[in-house]
């Protein structure tokens, strides 16, 4: 009996789930299944988390990318992604509104989770997307981009900030939304065949 119970979804969840994100009732049960298949426990450990990251990354170290992406969805903090933060990341990540969007991006740049942003957080992060595109690639990028110092710097000037400043979630999500540049050099693409391979997945 406990085993029907723990595969089919809470009505309740279900409803969360559906309203706040773009999936319907269908995909997400499929999704559930699924989920419940590869990780028996209901939970994705930081580890299996990873190990996803290095599949779609043959050729590059996405590890670090990797474990402050998790970091930002772990709301709890508990060391693991239950399915609601795992499909909450996954709308996020690839399709969520704008607004949604650069909360998370925040998030995910605040590494020390205390409200603000500092330009060695930036780097931090822009080091970690860095590592992620194959070195023949980064030989392509603009000379005043091709080094995560270099983004970095260019980040933090668009945000008009000295040195030692911070960065409020507000200001963030505003300098996001009027500037462009910004949202390009901050954010890591996930090549056409990463969407594809996580549809199958999902399938």
């Amino acid at each position: 009996m406990g085993n029907t119970k723990s595969s089919a979804l809470s009505k309740e969840l279900l409803e969360e789930l559906k309203s706040n994100t773009k999936y319907s009732e269908s995909e997400l049960c499929t999704w559930y299944q699924s989920f419940l298949k590869e990780c028996p426990s209901g939970k994705i450990s930081k580890q299996q988390f990873e190990g996803i990251y290095a599949s779609f990354f043959p050729n590059a170290d996405p590890t670090d990318y990797a474990r402050h992406v998790f970091r930002s969805f772990d709301t709890n903090a508990d060391g693991t992604l239950d399915f609601k933060e795992y499909i909450v990341a996954l709308h996020l990540t690839s399709g969520g509104k704008a607004l949604q969007k650069l909360e998370w991006a925040f998030a995910l740049y605040d590494v020390d989770g205390n409200g603000t942003i500092s330009k060695n957080e930036i780097l931090e992060i822009v080091r970690s997307i860095f590592n992620m595109i194959p070195h023949d690639n980064q030989k392509n990028l603009p000379e005043d981009e091709n080094t995560p110092e270099k983004r970095a710097e260019k980040v933090w000037e668009f945000f008009g900030k000295k040195e030692n400043d911070k960065v409020s979630e507000g200001e963030f999500i505003q300098g996001v939304m009027d500037n462009n540049d910004i949202l390009r050099l901050i954010q890591y693409d996930e090549p056409q065949q990463i969407k594809d391979k996580l549809k199958e997945k999902k399938q």
